[in-house]
């Protein structure tokens, strides 16, 4: 219910032009079929946040902004699309936290938000990326919104390089939407890591947030987590060690906004596995698909939470390739109500790209959040990424800042005999470019893995767009990004969700209560 009054709510905000109630998708891609009479409406206000991209003093982060064409949006509006710099507020200690000026292209200082600093990455038109570049210690988060053309699948991938020290490695996260509700499995408070999570409130008003940690025995004992608060346009880090003297290095993270709404992202450094983001999982469901597991990983460990007043039992098959297998020695997985479970799948892949697929045993009915850490490379030249489970590409799905080389697109079709169709665009570039497209058909229970096609004569980064044909079976996608540094093979994964780009309108005078059934 959380998120169908939410999505309402951020659908009556953003067709405030509209007569009648929109309801939008859930951020899993799963849609409400439209009622009889309604239509589907491009988005006209978007809001995304990103969090501080590195507290490392040998860190270089790039923006890509991008809005796919062809979706529209408000008649006579070329809309605007732009980030603002987000004050750092206090963690629980007490004390300051880094994080209060800007980058290239932004205003500096703590009111930077509330003092019309220049945006970061403004767009001009759709269908081409706009970029900008910091290497300072001190970035802050990132907030802002676009309205108008820019609105309908407004896309910001941050990517950090980090060269050396705790977390180093190549850091890449899809900048996401506020919410209320958050899991994030796979979190860790053990001495060898080190995750903080992210809160930022893009509002004018408080936002009060729980934090909740979940390990194999249950709850983690917490001497602090509830009732924190996180000040109008700025953002909190909070280190989930400090939340518990119970070191657990397969937790989940439950993030809960009691008032107001925020943005939640957890980054993890590791002493040996280097760093990245890791994402919110889809929404708890009886199954879950994590898409991209590059060939070339020599590490493949899971870790699921069953959040629910039941226990959770799961089918666990490998999408290759050539069709569904299951992994030698993990037919099921058993989660207890309330608690975690890993698996070490190992080099689960054996030289060829796949996708994890789970789906209930028996009459398992009971949601569970699930995602993975990937790992590539050997000894102290080991680099680790995460692949949250992600709702299926219903309508469109973006991901920018894809260069000339290093890009893999990973699409997978989990349901055996239910073939996937979809067309890829990629933009122009950054700095020049121009578009092209390719069809792909996925067999129904594998997965696909491409080099992506890439913008003729381009300059630049550009953005990759994923729209499944009418009638295709469902199709999940993820992107890797490898950028090697020296002998160390940095890599980072982003998951594409549906980019929720449009909405259903209803016909005037439809009843609310049957866009809620």
């Amino acid at each position: 219910m959380k998120r169908t009054i939410m999505s309402l709510i951020g659908a009556a905000a953003a067709l405030g032009a509209v007569t009648g109630v929109a309801a939008v998708a859930a951020p899993d891609g799963q849609r409400a079929a439209p009622a009889e009479g309604a239509s589907r409406r491009p988005v006209e206000r978007s809001a995304l946040l990103c969090p501080p991209p590195t507290s490392s003093e040998v860190g270089d982060t790039t923006y890509t902004a991008f809005t796919p064409e062809g979706t529209g949006g408000k008649a006579g509006s070329p809309g605007t699309a732009g980030l603002l710099p987000a004050p750092s507020g206090k963690q629980p200690d007490g004390k300051g936290a880094p994080g209060d000026k800007g980058m290239e292209g932004a205003g500096q200082g703590q009111q930077g938000a509330q003092a019309g600093a220049d945006p970061v990455a403004p767009l001009k038109k759709p269908g081409t990326p706009v970029t900008a570049t910091t290497d300072r210690a001190d970035a802050p988060a990132l907030a802002g919104t676009a309205d108008g053309a820019l609105a309908p699948g407004w896309t910001v991938q941050q990517t950090t390089s980090v060269a050396a020290g705790n977390g180093r490695g190549l850091l890449g996260l899809s900048c996401a939407a506020p919410d209320t509700d958050f899991w994030f499995p796979g979190v860790s408070t053990a001495k060898d890591r080190q995750d903080y999570v992210h809160l930022t409130n893009p509002d004018d008003t408080p936002a009060v947030v729980d934090l909740d940690l979940r390990g194999k025995d249950g709850r983690l004992k917490a001497a602090s987590g509830e009732n924190m608060t996180v000040p109008p346009h700025s953002t909190v880090p909070v280190l989930l060690s400090t939340l518990t003297g119970t070191p657990a290095p397969d937790a989940a993270l439950h993030v809960v906004a009691r008032e107001g709404r925020v943005g939640a992202s957890v980054q993890a450094a590791d002493a040996k596995l280097g760093g990245d983001w890791l994402p919110a999982a889809a929404d708890p469901a009886s199954g879950a698909v994590l898409p991209g597991i590059p060939a070339d990983a020599t590490g493949v460990h899971l870790v699921a939470v069953a959040p629910g007043k039941e226990d959770a039992d799961l089918k666990v098959q490998l999408a290759t390739p050539n069709g569904l297998i299951t992994p030698a020695g993990l037919e099921t997985l058993h989660v207890k109500s309330g608690m975690t479970t890993s698996a070490d799948l190992q080099d689960l892949t054996k030289g060829e790209p796949g996708s994890l697929v789970l789906t209930p045993a028996g009459s398992s009915k009971a949601p569970v959040a699930v995602a993975l850490r990937v790992t590539r490379g050997k000894g102290d030249k080991q680099e680790m990424a995460f692949i949250p489970a992600t709702g299926p590409v219903a309508e469109r799905a973006t991901v920018a800042d894809n260069r000339d080389k290093g890009s893999t697109l990973s699409l997978v079709a989990p349901e055996k005999g239910k073939d996937a169709k979809v067309t890829v665009t990629a933009s122009a570039g950054s700095g020049g470019g121009t578009p092209v497209s390719k069809t792909y058909t996925v067999k129904g229970g594998s997965t696909l893995a491409v080099e992506p096609p890439r913008p003729q004569g381009l300059k630049g980064s550009y953005a990759l767009t994923v729209t499944p044909a009418a009638g295709s079976g469902p199709v999940h996608a993820a992107r890797t990004l490898a950028l090697p540094q020296g002998a160390l093979p940095a890599f980072t994964v982003q998951t594409l969700p549906d980019d929720r780009g449009t909405v259903v309108v209803p016909t005037a005078g439809e009843d609310l209560g049957l866009l809620l059934k």
